[in-house]
């Protein structure tokens, strides 16, 4: 972690089991300071996504203790939650769009967090909201298409919609659980870009789980990489090297011949 920020994020001794006894997460210790983009590496099935949800409270770790901006989300319960998950916004791979919803709704439903019950319910947002989400749209390089139906949209434009929706849930941090996994690799520097002006022009904090290491290189701060749930290295983007690499994927596993390591 960088000195002289403050710590955004904060996992101690994080433990994951899922029934059947599968270890998805062990004893992992992690600080990500405020501003920070940080990017977790790892196979399948390594943690990756598992961590992201602890961090949120999607998942309940089974063990360990986790602090946003030094409250423990851990030990919080009803409103005191809620309030908490409000801070952290999260882009997930398929974009968890309401499909046959607009575009604008699709964003205005991050401001549901804080919205009254009957507006949520019946969709009627304030003026104000509905001018904040078009400011969203027009970020993101989409504001003509407010009035279409979300799965009227490609899947780069999905997901910049997505973003849309994350920025007006007003966050201080930034869970994104490869979000470009499902998109093809022309789109997914458009999509990135998008995600890292969240960090460098709005100041949040990004933790972001990535598979391409040219991705990894160009985006991130700070890399830590976890295997069968623990955390195995952490560095700089530029230490990424193919001993490293193997050490995070395995002996066996081979970087793509175009990636730049």
């Amino acid at each position: 972690m960088s000195p002289g920020r403050d710590v955004a994020v904060r996992l101690e001794g994080v433990g994951k089991v899922f029934p059947g006894n599968v270890r998805a997460l062990a004893d992992v210790n992690l600080e990500v300071a405020e501003g920070e983009f940080l990017v977790v590496l790892g196979l399948s099935g390594s943690g990756k996504s598992t961590l992201l949800r602890c961090i949120n409270r999607l998942l309940d770790p089974t063990s360990g203790r986790i602090w946003i901006f030094g409250s423990e989300i851990t030990a919080a319960q009803g409103a005191e939650l809620r309030r908490m998950r409000r801070q952290v916004a999260m882009i997930f791979q398929q974009f968890n769009l309401v499909r046959r919803h607009t575009v604008l709704t699709n964003v205005l439903s991050g401001t549901l967090g804080r919205a009254g019950l009957l507006p949520s319910l019946f969709l009627r947002f304030p003026a104000a909201e509905r001018e904040r989400a078009l400011a969203a749209l027009e970020r993101v390089g989409i504001a003509e298409r407010a009035g279409a139906r979300a799965d009227a949209l490609s899947g780069g434009q999905q997901q910049r919609v997505a973003i849309a929706r994350a920025l007006m849930q007003e966050p201080r941090v930034i869970l994104a659980d490869e979000p470009v996994a499902s998109l093809d690799p022309a789109l997914r520097h458009s999509v990135m870009r998008h995600v890292e002006g969240l960090n460098r022009e709005e100041g949040l904090t990004v933790i972001c789980s990535l598979h391409d290491i040219d991705l990894v290189k160009q985006y991130a701060t700070r890399v830590v990489a976890l295997r069968q749930g623990r955390l195995v290295w952490e560095g700089a983007p530029g230490d990424l090297d193919r001993d490293t690499f193997h050490d995070i994927y395995g002996t066996d596993a081979e970087p793509a011949s175009n990636t730049t390591i």
